[in-house]
């Protein structure tokens, strides 16, 4: 029975549902095979009087025939008996082994031609639909026992015979083909359920009409809510789509508009702003919509509202965390400093106690050749690594045999540079004996060191000493090549770090302070020196920070000095030319010869008066702002390529307007000295600029300077150096002057105009010229002078000199340069460019003590270089300077191909100062007959 039971519930289902995938794949996997009755026909008299039901129900299809229940022994009532053989069974009234057999079956197929359908005969929508609701949750009801036998005829039409069935169950073939032709339409979301498509449609899926039912509810919910005037559903469709759905699934919007036949007309319609309110419910969703949507605005602001106070607490408290950090950072920072400041000055003392006993003991350099600008001046220094290894003279310190050198370098030197730079400083011994076999190899006394932070801040311009600051690795090295020795720095530009690398190698410093170095470096603090010193500088004005100061000063300046053609303008914190403007005024000036007629209305005491000078002030004050926006000419262009750009810099960084000399003729020197920590001033190197990137920028110089009478020279630096170590300066540092013949009086002019304290290039191309020649270089007297034929060692400790036969004594003067640069350069290596040089006849004899000796940089990019030639007179050495660049020139470059440099500037330079020499010697030669008969007179 419990088989019997279960074989019954899996027909159930199958009947239920015979479309689903798993009721087929239990048909196929266990032959599944339902046994029917026999079925055998009798002819009955009682069955001929009964009466034959056409259509597509049959309430006693499956009722228990008359003859079977007449001799059974249990009483059957008439209610049980129409039930069915189904019911029967599950009762136990038949027995299961039992026979059935069934009279002839009271459904006759035959073809049923359809009529129309009268309002007498049209049924109400729950007859056809049944009583469902949407709103309410109720579901279709299942259907009959006699439809679920169709059902299940239906299904089992694979197992038994077409003509079997054909008694059983027929549809008409009429009738299929209107169903799946057929469409429904649906007005205004309403579907006509007695349309005879409709009826048909029902009756063709009648097994699966719960689904279809289903999903003709959300169809027609969905299209009475958007107010669809008409939509077209495709029966076929529909049915394949409604059979996928379970109950519990309800149908999206897409799988709505699937089943519709004008698609594109409906979902426009759907899509249409506004639509939704159009339809059932649309004034209540409406007003739904509009509380939901000014609930959500009041929502929304509220929670933006909070979330811009949660985010201003939040910024307010991490501003606050940051301000109370970088309040203890600065004062940390500023403790620091203080002590560091204090430490220098300690030390300072020290060595100022000790500096006869060390200058003249074993001892260490450290050289920090750092360029400690403010940060947005070196933002725009181009290779400024580069720049602040252009110094490789320091090394020659080891010229005195007491003396090591530790060297900071701020780039990776490679082996070979490191190589030359051995060869190069172990001649020492060959140089002082004149035979090159003498070379010895001095690399103990020198070290060079590259500080390892620079690869980790490569582009944060940082200065060499702050680079040094943060390379532990370093400055441990350093500690123990300068244990139990006596040491001190000598820096660059004076930077905060290095007071704090000298405490942390707990050395003294030989220079500055560096807010006292900053401040009498600019340009404006230069002018101050040079006034508290008294010494002639060109007429200007300084200190100038606002355009109508500017105005009103030059106006005035022009004024005062109606002979000055051209007007320079300077920024304080620039160095090397970079910052310098200049503009021939007079030659633009409108107003200028309506200027010299006032002027020559009155006399010299009335126009010295200021009331005299106000309508020309007016006048040159109104020309001004116009005349220089046009006419003014920056020195570096790519920096400045506008007066706007270069007067912004200028009144941000403040500056300087100095007069230009009268003459054409001007020649540029500078003047390196030193005050020593016991207060000693001394003039160590001293020469006259060579200008190879314009008259303003100095790119060379040639040792010793011979423009200006020594005495005079001297008289000013002393000057100068005085007031200097009044102000606290210490240490090395540089003037520069210029000098000129006035074209009024004739006399020769010396105008003090830079001041720079630090160590210069000039100062390291002196040495390495010096410890070129072993020569002495006397800036007193201007004289550099070499022996000649000595084979014995010269001591360069003064103390431990000892008499002995003078040996034969030379002058030489020196053309050096640190500035040269050619892009072709970086084609070439540098051992290649030696040997085209040594193959040209360019190198250095050292039993003369006179050639060229090359300073080499870097060799990554090349494209700079150093080179000092040495000779015998200055003629002799400009003109083997100038040919030197014009071999090196043709041997790297094509004819096509020049490359970009700076070689033949200074050649023409060169050879402008060629002109002036030739023209001086006429001129002496002419006045020393004169001379000697007016001694004869």
């Amino acid at each position: 029975y419990y088989i019997l039971q279960q074989q019954l519930e899996m027909d159930m289902k199958i009947t239920l549902d015979p479309q689903n995938i798993s009721n087929t794949a239990v048909l196929k996997q266990q032959n599944y095979e339902t046994r029917l009755p026999l079925i055998t026909k009798k002819k009955s008299a009682s069955m001929c009087s009964q009466k034959i039901g056409k259509g597509h129900t049959v309430s006693n299809l499956w009722g228990l025939p008359a003859s079977h229940h007449m001799g059974s022994p249990l009483p059957l009532l008439e209610e049980d008996r129409t039930k069915g053989i189904l019911s029967l069974t599950e009762l136990r009234l038949i027995p299961p082994a039992a026979k059935i057999t069934l009279q002839t079956p009271p459904v006759v197929s035959k073809a049923a031609p359809f009529h129309e359908f009268h309002k007498q005969h049209k049924k109400s929508a729950e007859a056809i639909y049944g009583k469902y609701s949407s709103s309410k949750g109720n579901i279709v009801p299942l259907p009959s026992s006699s439809s679920m036998v169709s059902a299940r005829k239906s299904k089992l039409a694979r197992t038994y015979p077409a003509q079997q069935l054909e008694s059983d169950l027929q549809i008409p073939s009429q009738t299929q083909d209107l169903c799946f032709d057929c469409d429904i339409a649906f007005y205004h979301g309403t579907i006509d359920q007695k349309a005879p498509g409709f009826l048909a449609f029902k009756q063709h899926y009648c097994l699966s009409w719960k689904s279809i039912v289903f999903f003709l509810e959300h169809t027609e919910k969905l299209l009475k809510d958007y107010a669809v005037p008409l939509a077209t559903i495709n029966c076929k469709k529909l049915a394949e789509v409604a059979s996928d759905f379970e109950l519990n699934e309800n149908p999206t919007k897409s799988d709505i508009l699937s089943v519709i036949k004008n698609q594109s007309t409906v979902e426009k319609i759907l899509n249409r702003p506004g639509q939704r309110y159009k339809g059932q419910g649309g004034t209540e969703m409406a007003a739904t919509k509009i509380q939901t949507t000014w609930r959500c605005y009041q929502a929304r602001k509220a929670y933006v509202h909070f979330r811009q106070q949660q985010w201003a607490s939040g910024v307010i408290a991490i501003s606050w965390l940051l301000h109370n950090h970088m309040a203890r950072v600065k004062k940390t920072l500023k403790e620091s400093r203080q002590r560091h400041l204090e430490n220098f000055y300690i030390r300072a003392k020290h060595l100022a106690a000790n500096w006869n006993r060390i200058r003249t003991s074993r001892r260490t350099i450290i050289h920090i050749p750092s360029l400690g600008y403010s940060q947005c001046i070196r933002e725009h220094i181009p290779g400024l690594a580069l720049q602040q290894n252009m110094q490789m003279g320091r090394l020659c310190d080891i010229l005195d045999a007491n003396v090591d050198v530790i060297y900071i370098c701020p780039l990776h030197l490679s082996e070979e540079l490191l190589q030359y730079y051995n060869k190069l400083l172990g001649l020492q011994a060959a140089v002082r004996s004149g035979k090159p076999e003498d070379m010895g190899d001095l690399q103990d006394r020198f070290k060079i060191l590259t500080p390892e932070a620079i690869n980790s801040f490569p582009k944060h311009h940082m200065c060499l000493a702050t680079q040094l600051k943060y390379s532990p690795k370093t400055i441990k090295r350093i500690k123990i090549l300068i244990q139990s020795k006596d040491a001190y720095i000598i820096g660059g530009v004076p930077h905060k770090d290095d007071l704090a690398v000298a405490d942390m190698l707990n050395v003294p410093i030989l220079g500055s302070v560096p807010e006292v170095a900053h401040l009498y470096s600019t340009k404006s603090g230069s002018k101050r020196i040079f006034t508290s010193a008294c010494v002639p500088t060109p007429p200007g004005e300084s200190d100038i920070y606002n355009n109508e100061q500017m105005i009103s000063a030059l106006s005035q300046l022009i004024l005062d000095n109606m002979e000055v053609r051209r007007w320079l303008f300077k920024v304080n914190d620039e160095s090397g030319g970079n910052g310098t403007a200049y503009c021939d005024i007079i030659l633009h000036l409108k107003c200028y010869h309506w200027v010299q007629k006032e002027c020559q209305r009155y006399s010299p005491e009335i126009w010295s008066k200021k009331w005299a000078h106000e309508p020309a002030l007016v006048k040159i004050s109104q020309e001004l702002p116009g005349l220089l926006a046009q006419h003014v000419q920056p020195v570096n262009e790519k920096r400045f390529p506008t007066w706007e750009k270069f007067l912004q810099t200028f009144l941000s960084q403040g500056g300087v307007i100095e007069a230009f000399p009268l003459s054409e003729n001007v020649t540029n020197l500078t003047v390196d000295m030193l005050i020593e920590p016991t207060g000693k001033i001394k003039i160590v190197s001293s020469g006259d600029q060579l200008h190879a990137d314009g008259p303003l920028r100095s790119s060379g110089t040639t040792i010793p300077q011979c423009s200006v009478d020594p005495a005079v020279l001297n008289s000013l630096c002393l000057k100068i150096g005085e007031t200097c170590k009044s102000k606290g300066v210490l240490g090395y540092f540089s003037v520069d002057f210029v000098t000129f013949i006035h074209p009024q009086t004739m006399e020769q002019q010396v105008w003090a105009t830079d001041l720079d304290l630090c160590y210069s290039d000039q100062l390291a191309l002196t040495q390495l010229m010096l410890y070129m020649t072993d020569g002495n270089l006397d800036c007193r007297s201007s004289r550099f002078e070499v022996s000649l034929g000595s084979n014995k060692m010269k001591s360069q400790r003064i103390q431990h000199e000892e008499t002995k036969t003078p040996s034969p004594v030379s002058n030489r003067c020196a053309v050096a340069s640190s500035q040269l640069r050619h892009s072709s350069l970086s084609v070439i290596y540098y051992n290649v460019l030696l040997q085209m040089c040594k193959a040209r006849g360019v190198g250095f004899d050292l039993q003369k003590k006179q050639g060229t000796v090359f300073i080499l940089y870097e060799d990554q990019q090349r494209y700079r270089l150093g080179m000092i030639t040495i000779g015998e007179d200055l003629q002799g050495v400009l003109m083997t300077f100038a040919r030197n660049l014009f071999i090196i020139h043709q041997e790297i470059s094509a004819p096509n191909m020049q490359g970009e440099t700076n070689f033949k500037m200074a050649i023409q330079d060169i050879e402008a100062i060629l002109g002036i020499t030739a023209e001086n010697k006429l001129k002496l030669e002419e006045e020393q007959p004169s001379k000697a008969d007016a001694l004869k007179e």
